[in-house]
């Protein structure tokens, strides 16, 4: 069987493989060679070397505002989000009526398409703040709320789930032998209930740092036509660079090999860390 396997293995990988090469691999490599290239079209193109990363940070303060704003609404969000959703996977858990309605009417937001969703939130938003005679746009720190807002509905149904699956696992025999020792409630969940899901907590963390991370759709609904672009986060800053400022082609690639270098180092960190949490439980 190994035999046959690995003499008809390159038949079967190669469909795969070129799919794989087209898709991905050869306009990644294109994508890298034309960040260090002056650009009207991939075949119209003029070496320059790092001006376009030099560019990005130096010429651009655009990058970097949307850089900090990307990192605070993250930070913000992972916590949020962490905290509500483990909060209500604790509540779900316990016996009451209607937990399954409640755990998809919870989940159901993560259905909702980004851009739709981003309008949603904007009619709804700016709704409240027509009582004020100021919508969204009005104040950057409006948009970095309703972001977190947006963000918190989408995805503590989703992070629930996975606090749910990993409260379950929980050995009875423990709780009940900490009942017996006299622990109280809080004891029990700082000394169990939170120990025994940390995988669940390393999972849902960088799910929702990826997430924050990448925020496109949401940002270019929700706060589109901020002043000054306070609002911008990077993935929507690469595509107001690269397709709506003459001659900034290959700065807007520059910024997405960036970007890319720094999701990959988070879903590095992510891996080691998830590998290693299970390596310990």
């Amino acid at each position: 069987m190994q035999k046959t396997l690995k003499k008809y293995l390159p038949i079967f990988v190669l469909p795969t493989g070129v799919a794989f090469a087209i898709s991905f691999l050869i306009p990644f490599v294109m994508g890298l060679y034309l960040s260090f290239t002056k650009f009207t079209t991939v075949t119209n193109t003029e070496w320059v070397g790092f001006s376009n990363y030099i560019r990005a940070f130096t010429a651009d303060d655009n990058f970097v505002n949307a850089l900090k704003f990307t990192v605070k609404f993250t930070i913000v969000s992972i916590i949020t989000i962490n905290v509500f959703a483990f909060i209500l996977a604790l509540l779900l858990t316990k016996s009451m009526k209607g937990t399954n309605l409640f755990r998809t009417v919870f989940f159901m937001p993560n259905l909702i398409g980004g851009i739709v969703l981003g309008y949603i939130w904007n009619l709804l938003i700016n709704g409240v703040l027509a009582y004020f005679s100021v919508d969204i746009t009005y104040d950057a720190k409006y948009g970095f709320w309703g972001l977190v807002i947006l963000m918190n509905w989408q995805l503590i149904g989703y992070m629930m789930v996975i606090y749910i699956a990993g409260l379950q696992n929980i050995p009875n025999d423990l709780k009940e032998a900490a009942a017996i020792d006299g622990a109280t409630n809080r004891q029990t969940l700082f000394k169990i209930t939170i120990p025994m899901v940390m995988p669940s907590v390393t999972i849902c963390t960088f799910l929702t740092l990826t997430n924050s991370f990448k925020l496109f759709d949401q940002n270019l609904a929700l706060t589109a036509g901020a002043p000054a672009k306070e609002t911008q986060m990077l993935a929507l800053d690469i595509f107001n660079t690269f397709y709506g400022r003459t001659g900034w082609q290959g700065v807007g690639q520059a910024k997405a090999v960036i970007f890319f270098i720094l999701v990959a180092l988070i879903a590095f960190i992510q891996l080691r860390l998830t590998g290693r949490r299970e390596v310990e439980t």
